[in-house]
């Protein structure tokens, strides 16, 4: 008997202790309620007591969150659907807040989180044209809707890290429609800037032979001006040499010898004039 009660004491010491003990670790709260009040909070890893029975715990994640939204659909501003996949990371930033609006519940959280992020999402979208909405994929968009929702959710106590947009397209009704479209204006945009293009370089083609015949046309002018000159002043020359007797004799015997000269090119070296001949001359002179 004496066994018996020394065993049964011993069990209700351990369950009483285990009762006793709360296990915080480094991922986690543990949040200490006593008839469904909160008298306190563990956020430090380690060890800890309460009182056995009338003292329940319960654990609340610290690490940071990810949470899937459902596929929605929103409608933008020309009134066109877009399909939109998106996730959020977020994390437990007031425990005690968390436990008294949300009773603790993870579930209860990512809830409150998919409604502030589907209407965030809706009234972006809904201010924003389909054209907009489709070049604004590389995070403008997410950050538009972080930004709406701002400190909404501190009421629960989360913090949201990430608004990110995982897939954002168009109804499968009518995406080859829009496709077409799209295509349809990027190719009248290239055509506006061919024809732009073309008439540009046609205007500087234009203006560069117009430059080019101002050119030419100068230069010819002063080519004619110079010849002129030289022109002139071999006339001057000559009437210089043909003005004195002495430089006009010397003059007519340089001359004949050149023309003999050129007479005697050739194997034959043999020149053949006649004594009135004006190289003959030269040497008949008395």
């Amino acid at each position: 008997m004496k066994k018996i009660i020394i065993g049964v004491v011993a069990l209700l010491a351990v369950i009483t202790l285990s009762q006793s003990i709360v296990i915080t670790r480094e991922d986690e709260y543990s949040v200490v309620k006593q008839f469904g009040k909160i008298k306190n909070t563990r956020t430090e890893a380690g060890i800890s007591f309460k009182v056995p029975f009338i003292q329940s715990t319960q654990k609340i994640p610290s690490n940071i969150l990810l949470y899937d939204l459902s596929t929605s659909d929103v409608i933008t501003k020309d009134k066109k659907t877009m399909i939109t996949d998106s996730y959020v990371t977020w994390q437990i930033s007031d425990p005690v807040t968390f436990a008294q609006t949300l009773n603790a519940s993870v579930t209860n959280a990512e809830s409150r989180i998919d409604i502030a992020v589907y209407n965030a999402m809706k009234t972006i979208i809904g201010s924003m044209s389909q054209n907009d909405l489709i070049t604004s994929r590389d995070g403008e968009l997410s950050t538009k809707v972080f930004s709406n929702i701002g400190s909404t959710m501190n009421q629960y106590g989360i913090r949201l890290l990430t608004v990110e947009t995982k897939h954002l397209d168009l109804p499968d009704s009518n995406k080859e429609a829009v496709y077409e479209r799209m295509i349809s204006e990027r190719e009248n945009i290239a055509t506006t800037y061919t024809a732009e293009g073309n008439s540009e370089a046609n205007q500087i083609k234009n203006t560069t032979n117009n430059e080019i015949n101002v050119m030419l046309s100068n230069a010819n002018l002063k080519a004619d001006k110079l010849i002129a000159e030289g022109e002139a002043e071999y006339m001057k020359i000559l009437e210089e040499a043909y003005s004195n007797k002495e430089r006009s004799d010397f003059y007519s015997y340089v001359r004949s010898l050149d023309a003999a000269k050129q007479a005697l090119s050739g194997s034959n070296k043999t020149l053949i004039l006649s004594k009135d001949s004006p190289i003959a001359q030269i040497f008949y002179q008395d």
